[in-house]
């Protein structure tokens, strides 16, 4: 008979005297990795209506032009008149992950009954990796087209707008406040289309600067709006409104602010007009496999959708501050 002896010294912290110390831990892990963000919170979440997702887009109503539309009341000749709709689509696309615990870690834990929880932790934090990962998608996605899809990733709410045409660039020594404002006041007075932007959406190193301009230039302190339970963000008054400051963190810059070679872009949105189309279920899906050979449980997270920025080259603008 083979027996094998451990020295208790590589595990105990002290021996000595009526006292041997092992380590023990506190049973809580501090947890304060970055999960979701706002965005794919505040916009539409709609049911699709196949792959891809189709819809329609009205670019213009029955109108008559000024010349053929005024005639002789007494000599009515009207004229021939037609709505302009577009149809447009959104390819779904899949997002999934994989957790597996081993059966020998899994009854190990239970029997030391020191981290219990823990499988459950990681299974819900798997579930909030797939929906960090979505988020960061959303606006960064990297594929190039709805109509023919280039990749296996969305087509990012960012590339979307700048590929609608609507981009303004701030430079240096201009005024990030004055920017904002006259771009929202010239989407409002677009007279082919009603726009109301909603919100503002750039990194908080931004909005910090926008925070700083009003300060230091009109000594004034930004007002504050409730945007979610628990969560105020700084408003700036525009021609739309009070429009909230949404600070997002997967909007990252270039460069170093106050470099002059820093570009920092922000997005102005009407969020009623970006979608986000499921497949079965908006929130993410967690299907337990059957156990393999090695008896490992295995748990695969998956969601299906995509991401659509409706009036992509009207209802939305990218805005580049230069700094």
């Amino acid at each position: 008979m083979n027996v094998m002896f451990t020295n208790i010294h590589s595990a105990a912290d002290h021996i000595g005297p009526g006292a041997v110390e092992v380590p023990i831990y506190q049973t809580e892990i501090v947890d304060l990795v970055r999960r979701r963000g706002i965005f794919g919170q505040r916009i539409k979440q709609v049911p699709a209506t196949g792959h891809p997702s189709r819809y329609f887009e009205e670019t213009a109503i029955p109108t008559p032009t000024a010349g053929s539309g005024f005639v002789d009341p007494r000599n009515i000749v009207a004229p021939l008149v037609s709505p302009t709709r577009v149809e447009n689509s959104v390819p779904l696309k899949a997002l999934v992950a994989q957790i597996n615990y081993n059966l020998f870690d899994m009854e190990l834990g239970r029997q030391q009954s020191q981290f219990a929880y823990l499988q459950a932790k990681d299974l819900a934090d798997t579930v909030d990796g797939v929906l960090r990962t979505h988020d960061v998608a959303l606006w960064n996605g990297n594929d190039t087209s709805l109509s023919s899809p280039t990749t296996a990733q969305y087509y990012g709410v960012s590339s979307q707008i700048a590929t609608g045409g609507n981009t303004v660039t701030i430079p240096a020594s201009g005024s990030i406040v004055d920017g904002f404002k006259s771009t929202i006041a010239q989407m409002v007075a677009n007279s082919s289309f009603g726009v109301r932007p909603t919100a503002i959406y750039a990194n908080p190193v931004l909005l910090d600067l926008i925070d700083r301009e009003m300060k230091t230039e009109f000594n004034v302190v930004l007002n504050t709006k409730e945007i979610a339970a628990g969560l105020s963000v700084k408003t700036l008054s525009t021609q739309a409104g009070e429009i909230p400051l949404i600070p997002e963190w997967t909007l990252s810059y270039t460069g170093t602010p106050g470099s002059g070679s820093s570009v920092l872009p922000a997005y102005i949105v009407t969020e009623d007009l970006i979608e986000y189309h499921w497949l079965s279920d908006p929130n993410p899906r967690v299907f337990q496999l059957g156990v393999p050979g090695s008896l490992a449980s295995q748990y695969v997270v998956v969601k299906f959708g995509a991401v659509v920025v409706k009036g992509a080259n009207y209802a939305h603008y990218q805005v580049l501050v230069d700094r």
